[in-house]
């Protein structure tokens, strides 16, 4: 079996990392031939959410537009095309479409509510020129439907009956938590790590931290912030920028990791993702009570969720002032990233959706 997976991004981008990269290789292992293609390119990526810069994003964009269109050669040698968000990132499903009419069955993939029409505030101009509504069309053209969670599961089934849910995942064997041979920190690290995007939700913590500050010692690492959102008299607070490679240590570096988040629609297609990825590598998080953050946590079993400015400072302090409750908290995360979120539980079920389609034919 031979699987052209069309992606938007390059190996940086999280979601083509975690929702297809991270299980190619356990698929060729099965005998599926993989050909991955992202439309934006590692050197488009690293400028793409900056602002101005437009004249070297149109010439990137341009080149990405021109391979995608040779994809659709590579599309004819492929049994199954497996997409992932979106082909193009402009105008309608004209790709989706060319694919259907070469009689190709399509998986596609979907997790983010980008029926919704969300647009990087670097790159506002270009709003117009998206059409969030060839979501459905795609969805309906699909021969299946995979989704981050059932809030987009259930959005799918409005247009296609063959949907199923499989929860971004992470690799068990590559995020694990680190051994520290009893070494006691003088400070706890309380850690957060995000995006452009998400630097806004780690605002709503500012008077948080500051009232926290007020009765513990602690260090604040934010890591991958656009700008620098926090400020505490007193309090060390270290900014770093997100790398790739440093990704894994950046986690295992935390002693309770945090998930603001704010409460609308976008939200509810977020897969909760940091939430799994702090709980992997056995630290306690406190998250926003909110979407998929419900499903994942088991409040004061293996995490904590909060709402109000009151909720996240008792939380909080319950794990800064525990070293042994962080201990068991993290132990239990790691145990339910083990048995319900891990490449060694989900990549199985990506395989068999693969051969089905396949047997379809």
């Amino acid at each position: 079996m031979r699987v052209l997976f069309i992606e938007p991004y390059p190996t940086e981008g999280p979601s083509s990392r975690y929702r297809i990269e991270q299980y190619i290789p356990y698929l060729e292992r099965s005998g599926v031939e993989c050909i991955v293609r992202p439309f934006i390119s590692s050197g488009f990526y690293k400028i793409i959410y900056k602002k101005g810069l437009y004249l070297k994003k149109a010439i990137f964009f341009l080149n990405s537009s021109i391979k995608r269109l040779f994809d659709i050669f590579t599309a004819l040698r492929c049994d199954i095309i497996f997409i992932h968000l979106e082909t193009y990132p402009f105008g309608p499903a004209v790709f989706e479409w060319i694919f259907k009419r070469l009689g190709k069955k399509i998986i596609y993939d979907l997790d983010d509510a980008i029926y919704l029409g969300k647009t990087s505030s670097a790159n506002q101009f270009i709003k117009f020129l998206k059409m969030p509504s060839k979501i459905e069309k795609i969805i309906k053209m699909s021969d299946h439907i995979i989704t981050c969670n059932k809030y987009l599961a259930d959005y799918a089934r409005r247009f296609n009956a063959n949907v199923t849910p499989i929860h971004t995942s992470v690799d068990t064997e590559r995020f694990f938590p680190k051994h520290t041979d009893g070494d006691v920190k003088k400070n706890v690290t309380i850690g957060w790590i995000g995006s452009h995007s998400t630097t806004p939700y780690l605002a709503q913590l500012k008077d948080v931290f500051n009232r926290l500050s007020l009765e513990h010692k602690f260090e604040l690492k934010i890591i991958g912030a656009s700008t620098k959102v926090i400020d505490i008299t007193g309090i060390n607070v270290i900014y770093k920028d997100w790398r790739l490679e440093d990704e894994i240590g950046e986690f295992q570096s935390l002693d309770i990791g945090v998930y603001p988040l704010p409460d609308n629609e976008w939200i509810l297609g977020k897969t909760g993702f940091k939430t799994i990825q702090y709980m992997s590598v056995g630290i306690p998080c406190v998250v926003s009570s909110l979407g998929t953050n419900k499903e994942i946590v088991k409040e004061g079993i293996n995490g904590y969720l909060a709402r109000t400015d009151e909720e996240w400072i008792e939380k909080l302090s319950l794990l800064i002032n525990n070293r042994d409750l962080r201990a068991k908290i993290g132990l239990a995360a790691r145990k339910t990233v083990e048995e319900n979120y891990s490449v060694k539980v989900n990549a199985p079920k990506y395989l068999e959706i693969l051969r089905q389609i396949r047997n379809e034919q």
